[in-house]
């Protein structure tokens, strides 16, 4: 297997998209390319938020799968470690060098529950969802055997409909029995609401998250009252962390796109009815193409089909221009109209996304750029990681 540090090894157009030094213009299509300057500002920025507001930030390793980007935050963003949707997942930040993960879901089968429970030999602190009482004599038995500690959040389902309990009395019988459990610790609360990040208006996201923050509130209490006050309440995403923020209960967020931004994330509007890309964060994540073909005079077709991207959340916005538009695409070609002739054969386009994650999932690099210049390669470290 190659060293993905070992750049020399690679070529240029078969194994990666471009090497450091490289000019912008010169980059293979389609990849991904990430405006550093626009990244570090958007990290920089969440990062003096949570200062200014006394709130830890764990980012989220699934949007970007990236060890380098993960290292990014921590640096310039003073993020304490990552959430993880999946223990393999989960091994490969570990392995890099983070030192706090979440694996903020639940993990049932028992040879994920092993690993899960060999990740703090790797010198990271292992925290993991549980909703069923059952999952704790299973997450104990491992931990034993392993010699290990594994952390315990009780998740909450605030309004997602997905994973998570829903009465106090739940909560409290799982930390209960987390805290009396060989080999774990009770830690806290997971309360993401997910289904409400990407609801237009401001005060259609903050009318969900209220009913979220009341129930968050009142599992507290119910825990406070049995010896059990939680050391952290974890949540809070891109649309919504000024909520979880303000609301005297939460003390982790989980943000992610916000480093990133996509088409869907940035249709949604801030406190005074303004797109949050136009303002509250920036766009540095891009698919790069270029144009292949313009036999048709009113369209342009482009080399980044549905291989190249996720269309879960809508089709990519042409980034910086109003005069052509990505309207559809195949396995391996994208359609732009282009009414007025504008683009010409080989001309390249930014992109920007629908939904990032799971187009970062379909790409092996990250070409960093400055200036014109290809300024670093980044492995999509945990591509596929999906155990």
């Amino acid at each position: 297997m190659k060293d993905m540090t070992d750049l020399d090894q690679f070529e240029v157009g078969f194994d990666i998209p471009a090497k450091p030094g490289m000019d912008e213009a010169d980059i293979q299509t389609p990849c991904l390319v990430l405006d550093l300057d626009a990244l570090e500002r958007n990290i920089k920025k969440m990062g003096d938020y949570c200062k200014e507001h006394g709130m830890r930030h764990r980012v989220h390793g699934k949007m970007h799968k990236s060890v380098d980007v993960a290292k990014l935050q921590e640096r310039l963003g003073g993020a304490v470690g990552v959430c993880c949707q999946k223990v393999s997942e989960a091994e490969v930040f570990a392995r890099g060098g983070i030192k706090d993960i979440l694996v903020s879901n639940q993990v049932r089968d028992f040879a994920k529950i092993d690993r899960l429970a060999r990740l703090p030999k790797l010198g990271a602190r292992t925290i993991v969802c549980v909703d069923d009482i059952n999952n704790i004599a299973e997450l104990s038995e491992a931990a034993q055997e392993h010699g290990t500690e594994i952390e315990v959040f009780v998740e909450i389902d605030c309004g997602a409909g997905r994973c998570g309990v829903t009465t106090d009395d739940d909560v409290v019988a799982i930390a209960k029995a987390a805290d009396a459990a060989a080999g774990l610790k009770f830690t806290g609360i997971q309360a993401y609401q997910g289904a409400m990040q990407h609801i237009e208006s401001y005060e259609g996201r903050k009318e969900k998250l209220d009913i979220a923050i009341a129930m968050v509130k009142s599992a507290v209490e119910a825990l406070k009252a049995e010896g059990l006050e939680p050391e952290l309440v974890s949540g809070g995403g891109t649309g919504s962390y000024y909520f979880e923020t303000a609301s005297g209960v939460y003390n982790e967020l989980q943000a992610g796109s916000y480093a990133f931004m996509d088409a869907d994330y940035g249709r949604i509007l801030d406190k005074d009815g303004k797109r949050i890309d136009q303002g509250e964060w920036e766009n540095s994540f891009f698919l790069l193409t270029q144009v292949m073909s313009h036999a048709k005079a009113d369209k342009a077709i482009c080399d980044a089909g549905l291989k190249a991207q996720s269309i879960d959340s809508g089709l990519p916005v042409v980034y910086g221009r109003d005069d052509v538009e990505y309207i559809k695409c195949s396995d391996e070609h994208g359609v732009i109209a282009d009414p007025n002739g504008a683009l010409e054969v080989r001309e390249k386009l930014k992109l920007v996304p629908g939904h990032c994650d799971p187009t970062a999932n379909v790409h092996d690099w990250y070409v960093g750029v400055r200036d014109g210049k290809v300024e670093c390669l980044w492995p999509v470290s945990a591509r596929g990681k999906a155990y």
